[in-house]
């Protein structure tokens, strides 16, 4: 290795690729220049202009064309390695990203959870230095949005496969709104060992904690399941949208939809779903209890006719 996510090109049997995603201070000027665009007005004569001037979205382009390529070599039986210069930045975007597009367990909620987990919080993306929260003399140069460009990659990918994730747009705004808030102890600190220092498991709640305990809000309507099958999101700029319900939706001028009319349709025939199967089973136990009644009371009215008889048997003969 040469150091700064470059290699060199003398290792043999093995085919170098190098991605060219920009660094940590590129990324950081790029959301600068997409907030000033979004915040607090936003110029509709030349907004495709200025969209494009902030390379906000080509960018995402190289992160999510970089990840398609390691699903591909992976899903053909090649081992893969990945690597930026320090592996706690563009790493863990790419890596996280292949697993999402390889394994369906990583697209249901449970399973993304565990996909954050493993591959930021537990590998050590420095969430303390590219947030820069919990330090009072942080340095703005440290600062980046690397996590927040992994997220803007899932929204994305959900855009492009609809049906394939079990969770929704609400979890994805939820995890980046968490991430700046330093309620959840989840995003505090660099490193597994700092987190252990400072005993954060014991001294503050998970977000997945909230997340678990109202997942109603969070599941995607539309989901279905498909464990075989392999995601690959078109990585061109035709196919890529700026996240409005994120980037634009505190400005003041903008009235955000919270929610589109057909899951809104889609969630109202759920509920009036739910409330005829609950009539249907009232009526299926009010219905087996009368079945009920109606044996016990057939039941007796045959013993007392079949007991009837037999008095009157025993009263005939008494004489003989």
């Amino acid at each position: 290795a040469t150091g700064g996510g470059y290699e060199g090109d003398e290792y043999q049997n093995a085919e170098l690729i190098f991605l060219d995603i920009q660094n940590i201070h590129v990324m950081r000027e790029s959301l600068k220049k997409l907030k000033d665009i979004v915040y607090p007005t936003v110029e509709e004569s030349h907004w495709l202009s200025s969209l494009e001037s902030t390379h906000w979205l080509e960018h995402i382009k190289l992160v999510l064309s970089g990840a398609i390529q390691v699903a591909d070599k992976v899903s053909s039986g090649n081992s893969v390695v990945v690597h930026c210069s320090d592996g706690w930045d563009r790493t863990a975007q790419l890596t996280s990203l292949a697993m999402l597009m390889l394994d369906s367990h990583y697209r249901t909620l449970r399973g993304f959870e565990v996909l954050i987990e493993k591959e930021w919080i537990s590998f050590g993306h420095k969430f303390a230095s590219r947030i820069g929260h919990g330090d009072k003399n942080h340095a703005d140069q440290d600062r980046s949005p690397i996590f927040l460009q992994f997220i803007d990659c899932v929204w994305q990918m959900t855009k492009q496969f609809p049906t394939a994730f079990e969770f929704n747009e609400n979890l994805l705004l939820t995890i980046l709104d968490h991430l700046y808030s330093c309620r959840f102890g989840t995003f505090l600190f660099n490193c597994e060992s700092a987190r252990d220092q400072h005993e954060v498991r014991l001294k503050t709640v998970s977000l997945w904690s909230l997340v678990n305990s109202r997942m109603d809000i969070y599941l995607n309507p539309f989901y279905t399941p498909d464990s075989g099958q392999v995601l690959y999101p078109v990585a061109s700029m035709r196919h890529l949208e700026l996240w409005v319900a994120y980037y634009i939706r505190w400005n003041p001028r903008i009235r955000q939809q919270q929610q589109s009319p057909v899951e809104q349709r889609y969630k109202e025939l759920l509920a009036l779903r739910d409330e005829y199967l609950k009539k249907l089973e009232q009526l299926q136990l009010s219905d087996s209890s009368s079945y009920h009644l109606a044996n016990s009371s057939t039941s007796n009215t045959t013993s007392s006719s079949a007991s009837t008889p037999s008095q009157q048997y025993t009263h005939l003969q008494t004489p003989l």
